[in-house]
């Protein structure tokens, strides 16, 4: 007599599914993702919701579909969380949540599809009569969210517009299937069919600002980390995902608003220098000097890494900081595995330390040795700014944990540079 094979629970596919994926060269880039927030199995929700951070599989839906739909389901609530979505995209769907929800899902099938185009490993759900779940057209290729919401917005009837509260959400049940090219097969406009997953706007809503902020910081470290794994995998990172990783932002505008940000102080004003917005009109008045920063410590790495030509330039893009805060102290630290040299500038000094500064060390690389060193000499820095190339030895992170101020890693040619405390900016 034959037996029954016993049905996997829901939440053993999901855990496979999410091993599988990590095994895989093009989505192991989601592995960290996978982990970020909690996911679990309800017997409520129709199909798969998240938040932003937490994903909520509906029971029935995941034994309605085979291991590689699944996977397709698991990669598309990843790439939600990891383009923040639920975060970023607010404003529209504040503005219409239907074409919100439409757009994102648009973005993300079309992206994961391309991944796997054969189908071997991910494959987007049907319905049970063989007909594609969700939303897919190749013509959204390269675009992102706002784009494809814009497009809708004057391809879609008014009438066909969302609730435009920001909590609409598909109930995954009354989805339109869509052919591969995107044609909703039940005669109703693109715009209008539902994807196979739900968008939890209130959910995310009710995250805090500091939460938001942590998911984020999360996310962008998990995707880091992928990043390298997929490089030694030899797999793809979407685009969308590798400008998320490499933004595009100027280090000089970020190096300067992080010093002036950290640093206190009151404004005086000087009649040296007279305030250009009176001079039209024949009135001399003086012009605001700021006296902000007390103290600021630059941590350069010398372990042979970072050129002249690179220092010069950043060493020039200090002095021009100086002359705009006028700190009374900056202290230079030249380090590799110890603090090699350190130079100290006060007051007018600073106005030369281009010309005077000689670099020093040349040994391995342990940046832990700057705040190791600042406890010791108690040097109690406004901000800290530190020159890296990123690439160090062991891993000293918590020496930081010994002072309070905070810093700023700019990093040169290593833009997989995640540092676990401060911030950083790429120097190109």
């Amino acid at each position: 007599m034959a037996t029954m094979k016993a049905k996997i629970p829901a939440e053993k596919r999901i855990e496979r599914a999410h091993a599988q994926l990590m095994k895989h060269p093009d989505f192991c880039l989601f592995s960290g993702v996978f982990m970020v927030g909690k996911v679990s199995v309800s017997e409520t929700h129709a199909t798969a919701c998240t938040n932003g951070r937490d994903v909520i599989y509906g029971r029935a839906f995941v034994d309605s579909l085979d291991d590689k739909q699944l996977a397709f389901v698991v990669v598309h609530e990843a790439m939600h969380k990891a383009y923040r979505h639920l975060t970023v995209w607010k404003g529209i769907a504040k503005e219409n949540a239907m074409l919100a929800n439409a757009a994102m899902d648009y973005v993300i099938n079309l992206q994961i599809r391309d991944a796997d185009p054969n189908g071997l490993v991910v494959a987007m759900p049907r319905d049970a009569n063989g007909k594609l779940l969700g939303l897919l057209d190749d013509k959204y290729r390269d675009m992102d969210t706002k784009q494809v919401y814009e497009l809708l917005k004057k391809e879609t009837p008014e009438e066909g517009g969302g609730d435009g509260d920001g909590n609409g959400q598909s109930d995954g049940e009354s989805g339109s299937p869509v052919d591969g090219q995107g044609q909703p097969q039940n005669g109703k406009n693109k715009a209008d069919a539902e994807g196979f997953d739900e968008h939890d706007w209130s959910g995310a809503d009710e995250l805090s600002d500091k939460e938001v902020e942590e998911i984020s910081r999360d996310i962008d470290s998990a995707l880091r980390e992928g990043a390298i794994l997929a490089g030694k995998m030899k797999g793809k990172v979407p685009r969308g995902i590798n400008e998320l990783l490499h933004p595009k932002v100027d280090w000089r505008e970020a190096l300067r608003e992080f010093v002036k940000t950290n640093t206190r102080g009151g404004d005086q004003s000087t009649w040296r220098r007279p305030n250009r917005r009176y001079l039209g009109m024949d009135i001399i008045m003086p012009s605001a000097v700021s006296q902000k920063a007390e103290l600021f410590v630059l941590g350069v790495d010398t372990s042979g890494s970072i050129g002249g030509e690179m220092l010069a330039q950043f060493m020039g893009e200090v002095k021009s900081i100086c002359e705009e805060v006028a700190p009374e102290t900056v202290e230079l630290l030249y380090w590799d595995s110890h603090v090699a040299g350190r130079e100290t500038y006060r007051g007018a000094e600073v106005e030369q330390l281009i010309n005077t500064t000689k670099p020093r060390g040349g040994g391995g690389t342990m940046p832990e040795c700057v705040p190791v060193f600042l406890e010791a000499e108690r040097i109690a820095p406004q901000c800290v700014v530190m020159l890296t190339d990123g690439e160090f030895y062991g891993d000293g992170w918590h020496e930081w944990g010994r002072i309070s101020a905070p810093v700023l890693w700019c990093v040169v040619g290593n833009k997989n540079f995640v540092p676990k405390y401060g911030q950083s900016v790429y120097v190109g």
